[in-house]
């Protein structure tokens, strides 16, 4: 057996990737110009952190390893500041959100690099409705053992990732019902899921990586779709299930309750056999229903996922207040439990004038850090809400994208 190589790392650092939308500016559907937003930024010293995706309509930015959250966000926002500049330079802009409220996945071209080129012939047309956008949290951790460790303590909090990060009600014009639709798309790739709950250090982690490549069932880490994983050549624990959010400012908050999360969890023993009995429908409560969702564990029975947040917001800010980080967590836990988070933010857009385009310039105009003009709905300020149900029929007419005539958002497009 081919042992696998950990590189070390020091013990809750942080880093992050998003995945974003490139959107025209006139009629807020996906571009493929991930090439010329390259090109465009090549020579900056942030070059080698903006990276292509899977499909050209999709660019990817990456931070450098960091101890305090505060600098991970100064980091983002110039990332931010500097992909904004690029994408006016194109003539697209760019947002955040989990998915892009109307595209159509068969629009969508594969980005010209061997991964991607094969993940298109393994998948085929899976590949390309893989037009989605997330949020991964990287964790240091000082060993192969401390990873495996890690994964499993934070698989039971997979739910609240889900449901704080939620920012994917609609998918092909039509409002999905769920918090996050995004996952649905990953759920469909044939080693989805989570680590398995017999794999207890290093050691069972490379023996069960090379049952699974001497099957043929895979043919790298890249290839295990799992919701926590480890990534040896990084020295991390990444989670993967995280909605890219709507600012960079939410993504560097996760980022925190993420590092204090570990810090609490390193110390505890990793979870029972009974933990994993509802993993998969604890999982699906928080894309459907987001904070209503229900979550079971062991200790509480049948209760309300938000109330377990709260708890573990509880459990979390001792330790937040001693990393200097009780700013960026108090400042999650007002937007979700006051203000109901990005999905809620994003259908109060489309309640305000029932255009699904003005969903997407608004997740433009608050990824570029835009104060709306007056009158608006302010992020993460909400109204009330008038309810949009599902259907099987799109909010508009795809077919006819072209003629259709967008409503300005606050009397401008950008």
């Amino acid at each position: 057996m081919q042992s696998i190589a950990f590189t070390a790392s020091a013990p809750h650092t942080l880093g992050i990737e998003l995945e974003l939308q490139i959107v025209d500016p006139q009629t807020f559907d996906l571009r493929g110009a991930a090439e010329e937003l390259l090109a465009q930024i090549a020579n900056h010293p942030y070059a080698d952190r903006v990276k292509p995706e899977i499909t050209r309509s999709m660019i990817e930015l990456n931070s450098s390893v960091h101890t305090d959250p505060a600098r991970l966000l100064e980091e983002m926002r110039e990332m931010r500041d500097l992909l904004v500049e690029a994408a006016d330079a194109v003539g697209v802009r760019v947002a955040g959100g989990g998915t892009h409220a109307f595209m159509r996945w068969h629009d969508r071209t594969i980005f010209d690099s061997p991964r991607f080129q094969y993940l298109s012939e393994m998948y085929g047309y899976l590949a390309r409705q893989f037009t989605v956008f997330g949020q991964h949290i990287h964790l240091g951790v000082p060993s192969g053992d401390a990873a495996i460790a890690m994964t499993q303590k934070l698989s039971p909090y997979v739910p609240h990732f889900i449901a704080m990060s939620a920012s994917s009600p609609y998918f092909e014009g039509v409002d999905t019902q769920f918090a996050c639709s995004r996952l649905n798309a990953l759920n469909a790739f044939p080693m989805c899921g989570h680590l398995p709950p017999e794999v207890v250090d290093w050691h069972g982690f490379e023996a069960y990586f090379a049952q699974l490549q001497t099957s043929g069932l895979i043919e790298s880490i890249k290839d295990l779709y799992w919701d926590v994983r480890p990534k040896p050549e990084f020295g991390t624990v990444e989670i993967r299930v995280c909605d890219t959010p709507l600012t960079v400012e939410k993504a560097c908050q996760l980022a925190a309750f993420a590092q204090a999360l570990g810090i609490v969890l390193a110390d505890e023993p990793t979870p029972g056999a009974d933990a994993w009995m509802a993993y998969r429908t604890n999982r699906f409560q928080a894309t459907r229903f987001g904070l209503h969702g229900n979550y079971v564990d062991p200790a509480h029975g049948r209760i309300r996922l938000s109330e377990h947040l709260r708890m573990t917001f509880e459990r979390l800010m001792p330790v937040a207040r001693g990393l200097g980080t009780a700013d960026l967590l108090e400042a999650l836990r007002e937007e979700i439990f006051t203000h109901g988070g990005d999905s809620k933010w994003l259908r109060a857009q489309y309640n305000r004038g029932e255009e699904i385009a003005e969903v997407v310039e608004a997740a433009v105009g608050a990824w570029r850090g835009e104060a709306p003009a007056e009158g608006e709905p302010r992020l993460p300020e909400l109204p009330a809400r008038r309810r949009v149900r599902a259907s099987s029929e799109p909010i508009l007419n795809l077919d006819g994208m072209k003629p259709f005539a967008f409503k300005r958002l606050g009397g401008r497009l950008h």
